[in-house]
C-alpha cells in the first residue's frame, strides 16, 4: 500500500439491533475495536465512532444493552452512542437514523453478527484511500465453520431465489451452474479484487458523501433487498469492489430458515425490487 492520507480517515459505523444476541454483539464490537487499533497504528484511521440503533426491542433488552456497555466490556475508544427507537422501522430506516448525523469520510454498515479480522479495517481503508473511484468495498466472507460464503451477487432471477430459498439440495444440484454464477463464485473464489453489481448489507464500507448523495437506504424496503437496491443506486456513482484481502466472519443465515414472518418480508421486498428494476424469471 502507498502512504496513507494524513492524518487518517474518520470512520463511522452503524449497527441496527432488534433483539440481537448481546453476547454476539459484544464479540462484534470487540473485533471492531481490535481491527480499529491496527488501522490507527498504521496511520489509516483517525477516529472511529459507532452508533447502535435499537429497533424497539423492548425495555428489558435495552436495559441489558445499557448494562453491557456500562460494565466496561467494550473499549472506550469506540465512542459508542445508542439510539433507542420507539417502533421497529426496519433495517434500512434504522441505518438511515445514524446516517443522517454523519460527519465521517467513510461509513461502515455492519450487522450485529459479523466479526472483523484484525487487518480488515487497515486493508479496507487503505484501498479506499488509494482508489477514489470506488464507492463501496465488500469483503471476503466466511461462515462460522470456516467455509467461504459468497454474498456478492449478480442480478437475481426469480428462479434462482426460489431455488436458494426453498429447493432441497437434490434439486439445487441440478441448477448448480446457475446458482454458482448468481453467487459470483467464478470470480470471487480467488484472491483478486473484482467489480461487483450487488454487495451484501452485512458489511458495506461506503464513502459517506456518496451515501448522503443517494439519501441512504430506501425505507420502503422494511427488510431484505434493501442492500440490493442500495448497491444498484451506488453503482451509478462509482465502482463496487469485492476485496478478498478484507476478511470477516458472518454468523447469519437465509431468510427461509428464519420463520414465516421473515419469509413474508422476503417475498414482499422481492416483489418491490423486481417491480422497480425489472423481472428476470430464469
Amino acid at each position: 500500500m502507498n502512504d496513507p492520507l494524513q492524518p487518517g480517515v474518520r470512520l463511522s459505523v452503524s449497527i441496527v439491533l432488534y433483539n440481537s444476541d448481546l453476547g454476539m454483539l459484544g464479540r462484534v464490537l470487540a473485533s471492531l475495536e481490535a481491527s480499529a487499533r491496527v488501522a490507527q497504528a498504521a496511520g489509516y484511521l483517525q477516529r472511529l465512532s459507532v452508533t447502535l440503533v435499537d429497533n424497539a426491542s423492548g425495555g428489558r433488552y435495552q436495559q441489558q444493552l445499557d448494562h453491557m456497555l456500562a460494565d466496561g466490556l467494550i473499549d472506550d475508544s469506540l465512542q459508542i452512542r445508542c439510539i433507542l427507537l420507539s417502533s421497529n422501522t426496519g433495517f434500512g430506516c434504522g441505518h438511515n437514523t445514524a446516517i443522517d448525523a454523519l460527519t465521517s469520510d467513510l461509513h461502515l454498515v455492519l450487522n450485529p453478527d459479523v466479526e472483523l479480522e484484525r487487518e480488515a479495517l487497515h486493508r479496507a481503508i487503505g484501498f479506499m484511500t488509494e482508489n477514489e473511484d470506488v464507492v463501496l468495498l465488500s469483503p471476503k466472507v466466511f461462515g462460522r465453520t470456516g467455509e467461504q460464503a459468497f454474498l456478492c451477487k449478480r442480478y437475481p432471477s426469480v428462479l434462482v431465489l426460489l431455488l436458494r430459498g426453498f429447493a432441497p439440495w437434490s434439486v439445487q444440484r441440478l441448477f448448480r451452474g446457475q446458482l454458482d454464477r448468481y453467487e459470483m463464485r467464478d470470480v470471487c473464489s480467488g484472491e483478486c479484487r473484482v467489480n461487483v453489481p450487488i454487495a451484501s448489507g452485512c458489511f458495506m464500507l461506503i464513502r459517506t458523501q456518496v451515501l448522503r448523495t443517494i439519501d441512504g437506504f430506501d425505507e420502503n424496503f422494511f427488510l431484505y433487498f434493501e442492500d440490493f437496491d442500495l448497491s444498484l443506486r451506488l453503482e451509478e456513482q462509482g465502482r463496487l469492489v469485492f476485496d478478498p484481502a478484507v476478511k470477516i466472519i458472518h454468523h447469519g443465515g437465509y431468510a427461509a430458515r428464519k420463520g414465516w414472518q421473515h419469509l413474508r418480508y422476503f417475498v414482499s421486498s422481492g416483489i418491490m425490487f423486481f417491480n422497480r428494476y425489472g423481472w428476470r424469471w430464469l
